[in-house]
């Protein structure tokens, strides 16, 4: 069995976006990989630790933090 696993990182206007708009992304994507012969498995949430950045002599230093990314998982046979 092969796996596919691609970012979804929705994006919706602030002002006129809701739920609908992302679900409604998702589904096109969907959509378009099962066209090509993949089944769509799971959305998968990753969690990662971004590094901190020293900066130069300590100027411009940045914390490290956490950031979640959301990942489609699609199988094929």
């Amino acid at each position: 069995m092969e796996y596919k696993v691609i970012p979804f990182t929705p994006s919706i206007d602030r002002n006129k976006g809701n739920s609908a708009k992302v679900a409604q992304q998702l589904e096109v994507i969907i959509s378009n990989y099962n066209d090509q012969g993949w089944r769509y498995v799971r959305l998968e949430s990753v969690e990662t630790y971004v590094i901190a950045d020293p900066g130069c002599f300590g100027f411009g230093a940045k914390p490290g933090f956490t950031a979640y990314r959301q990942m489609i998982v699609f199988s094929k046979e």
